[in-house]
């Protein structure tokens, strides 16, 4: 049985022998029925004559307007829905075909072609048209109860604004005809007789009226071929006469020479993984296959930044598709990529573990064939799907801080996404909710997704519940793109409409381009296990390249001697540098160890007149600012407090950002609720009592590029941290903080903690700086509000890679945060920071704690000499030990201070431990002895002791890190203390 597409082509192929004489008896054998066509010449009617043999001759007249109707007007015959005519004969042999069946056979053919028997759909599907055809219907007419046509296309055109995706053809794998109720014109009281009338258009198309023919085509081309758009849930009218403006164009002309420089990029990117398929069989690589068409968007993205002068565009994105882009868009050696693949790595990539290759980063130079010139930054990330995002808003955050530029945004960030993780991975929509922040935005980010239809071994109906994987989105209002991964050229064009849009309004936009995955998750597994059908249509198909080429040579656009000579160089190019660096070790470039700063002769102090300038600020309130009634006391006592030797925990702190501010010094401190203090402690920014105005006191201080920032961040962990880990990663010289609002919280960002804070120097050779603030203390809040979870950075610290403290007065943190900032070898601090402490008077400083000495990673007991018991313990227990011991009047019982648990001053303590010889020795801690510090002291210093033996007193261990009981609290507090100073 023959489809429409086999009939047409049997037809053409009996025509064409035709005309060249060829038709042979065969070609007429078994056929009774014979079609002719005078209408070809202009016949109107015909009535041929049967021969011996025949059964019935079709005869088919020419197709033309009623001869009435020959001499009116276009505008008239639409007006009147006036349709061309064909006249139908049907000359029949009586003996074998009844008069009745021959009428029966014409009216049969007549419903046909109004399309009876879904004849048009069938027609449209053998040719692979991806829509519905448009149906008869009789014309309806404007009458006074209806819209007039008018306002009806209008409705029309909006309907293909909001819903014409839903029918565009951005699926490579499978054709399907595509409909949805909303496009059909009948919905909207139009039909195919309308199809020619001039109909005003309200502007669309730049035209007062046209032919609504013409205004569907318009309209299929920009919202129904090859890319579908997402936008009118914008509100912005601006923006969506933007977007209208630059899609409502038709079909670009694609220049010969962009078409090429595409087919090249096309050509390189399948080059490569075939190359490194057969060099480095069974090694996995994560290949882009299916998904070539990501390099020429990225190629295009970076032409057009560098065209518009950007500094560089900074790219975060997981392992599919990574060392293509990192060879074919960011610049990356290809023999550095092959000597990889061989086990050879230079040394200054990574200072520890190292990491597989599709993990590393990478930088640039991006040039034009014009000159223009953008950098290329790479970041490296973890297998952790999206957690880079955040990382890179923070890294291109920082490099436009760098540049004191307000509001304008030369660094370009580009997020590439899987389709199963950018709808699945919370932390995609905790780095949108950033986007438009004060403290985060980056002047709008570029999205691609690489949409290959399956997340690993999961499918897009059990993967999410969103017609789309990037439905997400729409909560900021970006914009999506739907375009097919196998059209190349709506994948560049997409690629300059979304550039443009960032440019234009400093938003988000999202590219979702619809792919496939040539193999299986990684190079040995087996998709069609998982999915069978999906990989038996991919085995078959051609790639995009191929498909590329082959529509150019089509098309007459190239050559094909054109086409095979790029299809040969590339590989060529490739055979040649492996061969140069096979079996060869990489040339090792020096770099230069950073030394570390010992605190203890770190200058970290400053002078009175320094501290006192910095505190005259929180009462240097600009004129006709309203300071809270109840607030404006607190900021007095910041200048009092330095005479009375009260500075407290918020003071020192303020001493510490205010004094390296007026060395030159950046400070970024972010957290929730930061600006004021969880526990209404800092105040270091105020509010106006009555029109609401922001002040920030220390902003004073500030000269220079030098910046204050003090953001209350969302509410979330993960990505606000990833944020922050990325800024410290650029700003060398800047004092970056986060503060958790309790330091329970923290685990919400655990990814970042494992995968970037405690093994991004190991792993990436990445230094960052990053201060982590952790409100830590048993106070008898519960289970959630006690613990920062010391014991777990513990278990993470290792190969010097952060510093973990918990000091135990102001002076000590300040001088902590001053050593920090200092110390040449940069690498993540985490405080555990006091709660009820922040106020205790027992740990408030004197003025001169701050004008000398430095941070001392372990406090002695000075009021002790030949102590019998020495207890060594970290944070706000000590006070509570040191009041308890006052009260017993203990003179026996030396306490000892760890500030810094790790890296862990093992030389000090045992120092102040030879003081007493033989002495007891006691760990105390508030936490259950499976938590706290204790696991890590126990199995880190015990050695070291040699024949002495460390014992604990802690709460016993627990699942949970406190009770929720206040009265237990106590209790167990109680009973702690007092075994510390029992006999």
């Amino acid at each position: 049985e023959l489809d429409f597409g086999n009939f047409w082509s049997s037809y053409e192929a009996l025509v064409k022998k035709a005309r060249a004489g060829a038709l042979s008896v065969e070609d007429f054998s078994g056929t009774t029925v014979s079609l002719t066509n005078p209408g070809t010449l202009g016949t109107v009617h015909s009535v041929p004559r049967l021969v011996t043999g025949q059964g019935l001759i079709l005869g088919v007249g020419a197709m033309d307007y009623p001869a009435e109707f020959q001499g009116a007007s276009q505008e008239t015959i639409a007006d009147l829905a006036i349709s061309k005519v064909i006249t139908l004969t049907s000359t029949y042999d009586h003996r074998i075909i009844q008069g009745a069946q021959s009428g029966d056979f014409l009216k049969k053919i007549h419903e046909i072609l109004l399309g009876a028997d879904s004849f048009y759909e069938e027609i449209f599907a053998a040719l692979r048209i991806p829509y519905v055809p448009i149906t008869w219907h009789n014309d309806i007419p404007e009458g006074k109860e209806q819209l007039n046509k008018a306002a009806r296309l209008q409705q029309l055109i909006q309907a293909y604004r909001t819903s014409g995706h839903l029918m565009a053809d951005t699926d490579p794998l499978e054709y399907k005809q595509r409909s949805h109720p909303d496009l059909d014109v009948i919905t909207h009281g139009l039909t195919l007789w309308d199809l020619d009338r001039e109909i005003a258009t309200g502007g669309f198309g730049g035209r007062p009226f046209a032919k609504m023919r013409n205004v569907l085509g318009i309209l299929r081309d920009s919202y129904c071929r090859s890319i579908g758009i997402e936008y009118m849930y914008i509100d912005s009218p601006e923006e969506r006469k933007w977007i209208q403006s630059q899609v409502e164009v038709g079909s670009p002309f694609f220049p010969r020479e962009e078409q090429l420089r595409i087919l090249r990029k096309l050509n390189s990117a399948e080059a490569f993984e075939t190359f490194l398929h057969t060099k480095f069989v069974g090694q996995k690589r994560f290949s882009l296959e299916g998904g070539e068409s990501v390099i020429p968007i990225l190629d295009a993205i970076a032409r057009y930044a560098a065209k518009a002068k950007l500094d560089e565009v900074c790219i975060g994105m997981p392992h599919r598709g990574r060392l293509n882009v990192l060879a074919n868009v960011a610049g990356k050696n290809y023999g550095q990529i092959f000597q990889e693949f061989e086990g050879h790595y230079q040394e200054n990539e990574v200072q520890g573990s190292g990491d597989v290759k599709y993990h590393l980063g990478t930088y640039g130079d991006f040039i034009t064939e014009s000159g223009d010139q953008t950098k290329i930054y790479l970041a490296a990330n973890p297998s952790h799907l999206e957690a880079v995002n955040p990382v890179l808003e923070g890294i291109v955050r920082a490099k436009q801080d760098k540049k004191n530029v307000r509001d304008i945004y030369t660094v370009l960030p580009v997020l590439i996404h899987g389709d199963a993780a950018f709808a699945g991975q919370g932390v995609v929509s905790e780095t949108l909710n950033m986007s438009q922040l004060r403290g985060y935005r980056t002047g709008g980010t570029i999205h691609v997704v690489i949409n290959n239809q399956v997340g690993f071994t999961t499918s897009p109906d059990s993967a999410r519940t969103s017609r789309y994987c990037t439905d997400i989105a729409k909560m900021i209002q970006a914009p999506v793109f739907h375009v097919n991964g196998d059209d190349p050229e709506a994948c560049v064009r997409v690629a300059r409409v979304a550039f443009e849009y960032r440019q234009s309004f400093n938003k988000d936009v999202i590219i979702d381009m619809v792919c496939y995955r040539r193999r299986g998750h990684n190079e040995g597994d087996e998709p069609s296990f998982t999915q069978p059908r999906m990989y038996k249509l991919i085995d078959a198909k051609r790639s995009t390249r191929v498909l590329y080429a082959e529509a150019l040579v089509g098309r007459g656009d190239i050559t094909q001697d054109e086409s095979n000579e790029i299809a040969k160089e590339f590989q060529g190019q490739l055979e040649a540098i492996f061969n140069m660096v096979h079996d060869k070790l990489p040339e090792q470039p020096e770099f230069n160890k950073l030394e570390e700063l010992d605190p203890l002769t770190a200058n970290t102090a400053i002078s009175e007149e320094i501290a006192r300038k910095i505190a005259a600020t929180q009462i240097a309130i600009p004129d006709g600012f309203k300071v809270h009634p109840k607030l404006a006391p607190q900021l007095q006592r910041r200048i009092s407090m330095l005479d009375d030797g009260t500075i407290d925990w918020s003071g020192g702190e303020m001493l510490a950002l205010g004094s390296l501010l007026l060395e030159g010094h950046s400070v970024r401190l972010a957290g929730q609720d930061v600006g004021r203090g969880t526990f209404s402690n800092r105040h270091a920014v105020i509010r106006d009592y009555e029109n609401g105005s922001e002040w920030i006191p220390l902003r004073e201080l500030i000269s220079g590029s030098t910046h204050l920032f003090v953001i209350d961040s969302l509410l979330s962990e993960y990505a606000a941290l990833g944020f922050e880990y990325g800024y410290s990663l650029e700003r060398e010289d800047a004092l970056v903080l986060w503060e958790a609002q309790f330091g329970d919280f923290a685990n919400g960002a655990q990814t970042i903690i494992d995968e970037f804070i405690s093994s991004s120097l190991q792993k990436w050779g990445e230094r960052s700086s990053l201060v982590m603030l952790l409100p830590h203390g048993y106070e008898g809040q519960g289970p959630d509000h006690s613990s920062g979870r010391i014991e777990r950075f513990l278990s993470l610290a290792a190969e010097n890679n952060m510093t973990i403290a918990q000091p135990s007065s102001a002076s000590s943190y300040f001088h902590l945060l001053r050593w920090h900032v200092k110390n040449p070898a940069r690498r993540p601090l985490i405080v555990f920071e006091p709660k009820s402490m922040l106020r205790l008077k027992a740990a408030a400083a004197q003025l001169s704690d701050f004008t000398s000495g430095t941070f001392t990673p372990v406090l002695s007991d000075p009021a002790i000499n030949g102590a019998s018991k020495v207890v060594l313990c970290s944070g706000k227990i000590y006070w509570e030990l040191v009041s308890e011991r006052a009260k017993r009047s203990d003179n026996t019982t030396a306490i000892i201070r760890l500030e810094q648990l790790y890296p862990l001053a093992i030389n000090q303590i045992l120092a102040e431990l030879s003081k007493s010889p033989n002495a007891k020795l006691i760990w105390v801690q508030d936490e259950p002895a499976n938590q706290g510090p204790w696991p890590f002291i126990s199995s880190n210093l015990q050695e070291a002791l040699g024949a002495r033996t460390l014992t604990k007193i802690s709460r016993k261990s627990a699942a949970s890190p406190a009770t929720g009981s206040i009265y237990i609290h106590e209790q167990e507090q109680k009973t702690l203390i007092a075994e510390v100073f029992a006999s």
